[in-house]
C-alpha cells in the first residue's frame, strides 16, 4: 500500500513538472513584409493594446525616448539603401526609437537591434538617421499599436505608426529608377565578360561546339581589364581542345605566371602538367 502511494505521488509530480499553461501574449508579435519598388521592407514588432488607457502624454510620456511598441525592439529592415525623410540610410536592420511630442515626433533609426526596450546607454554613433515628423489626429481610435507600410509607389512609401487617435507618417524613398536604369543599360549593352566566360566554360565541360567556346572565351578575355589566372587556365584548355596547341601553350604560360604570383599551388601544378602534355616545357 505504501509503495503504491509513493508511485502515485511520483506520477502526480511528473505531470505537474511537465504541464505548461499557454496563454495569449499581452502584446502579440507581428511581422510585416512588403516590396516597395525593387526593395524588400520588413517589420518585426510587438502590438500592445490601449485597454482603456490614455496613450500619448500619459502611458507614453511626451518628449521622452520610447521603445515604440513593447517587448523587444521594433525592427525595420531594408534590402537596399534608402532615403528616410530625406536622410540616407544604408541597407540593413534598424531598431525604431521615437520621442513623441504634441506637435513633433523625432524618429531614430538605431543600428543596434538587440535591446529589450530603450538602451541603458544610448550610443549616438549607432544612430543611422534621425527624422522629424508631425503627428496627425485620427477620426477613430486604433486599439492595438500598429506599424505599417502604406502609400506605396514604385519609388517609395510611408512608414506609419498609429495608436489611440494618433498617426505619424515617415516617407521613405527606394532606388528603383537607378536599379532599373542600370539593368536596362546592362541588357541593352549585350553580354558582359562574365556571361561570355560562363558560356564558354559550359560548352567546354559539356562537350558542345568547341569553336563557339573559343569565340566566347576570347571575347571574355578581351573584355577583361586584367584576366585572372583561372580564366586564362580555361582559355588554354579550350584552345587545346580546339586543336590550337601553340595558342594553348602561350595562354597556359600566362596562367602559370599569374598562379605563381598569387601563390596558388593547385593552379601552378595544373598548368605545368598541361604544358608538359602539350610540349611547352
Amino acid at each position: 500500500m505504501k509503495k503504491t502511494a509513493i508511485l502515485f505521488l511520483a506520477f502526480c509530480a511528473s505531470i505537474s513538472m511537465n504541464a505548461q499553461i499557454v496563454t495569449p501574449q499581452a502584446s502579440p508579435s507581428a511581422k510585416v513584409t512588403q516590396v516597395v519598388g525593387l526593395t524588400d521592407v520588413s517589420l518585426d514588432y510587438s502590438r500592445p493594446a490601449m485597454r482603456g488607457r490614455t496613450i500619448f502624454g500619459d502611458l507614453v510620456p511626451f518628449n521622452k525616448l520610447w521603445r515604440t511598441g513593447a517587448n523587444k525592439n521594433s525592427i525595420i529592415t531594408f534590402s537596399t539603401d534608402v532615403k528616410v525623410g530625406g536622410k540616407d540610410l544604408k541597407a540593413g536592420s534598424y531598431a525604431i526609437f521615437t520621442t513623441p511630442g504634441e506637435s513633433v515626433w523625432e524618429i531614430n533609426f538605431y543600428s543596434d537591434t538587440e535591446n529589450w526596450g530603450t538602451p541603458q546607454n544610448w550610443d549616438a554613433s549607432k544612430v543611422a538617421a534621425i527624422v522629424k515628423a508631425n503627428p496627425s489626429k485620427l477620426g477613430e481610435k486604433v486599439e492595438s499599436f500598429t506599424i505599417a507600410i502604406s502609400n506605396i509607389t514604385a519609388d517609395g512609401a510611408h512608414l506609419e505608426i498609429s495608436w489611440d487617435n494618433t498617426k505619424v507618417a515617415i516617407p521613405f524613398e527606394v532606388p528603383t529608377d537607378a536599379a532599373v536604369t542600370a539593368s536596362i543599360s546592362k541588357v541593352m549593352a549585350g553580354p558582359g565578360s562574365d556571361d561570355y566566360y560562363a558560356a564558354a566554360v559550359y560548352y567546354l565541360n559539356s562537350g558542345k561546339d568547341i569553336n563557339k567556346a573559343k569565340e566566347w572565351i576570347d571575347k571574355a578575355i578581351t573584355m577583361s581589364e586584367k584576366p585572372a589566372y583561372w580564366q586564362l587556365r580555361q582559355q588554354s584548355l579550350i584552345y587545346a581542345k580546339a586543336g590550337d596547341k601553340k595558342g594553348a601553350i602561350t595562354v597556359a604560360k600566362k596562367s602559370l605566371a599569374g598562379a605563381e604570383a598569387a601563390g596558388n599551388a593547385d593552379y601552378v601544378k595544373m598548368n605545368k602538367d598541361s604544358l608538359k602534355e602539350w610540349g611547352g616545357m
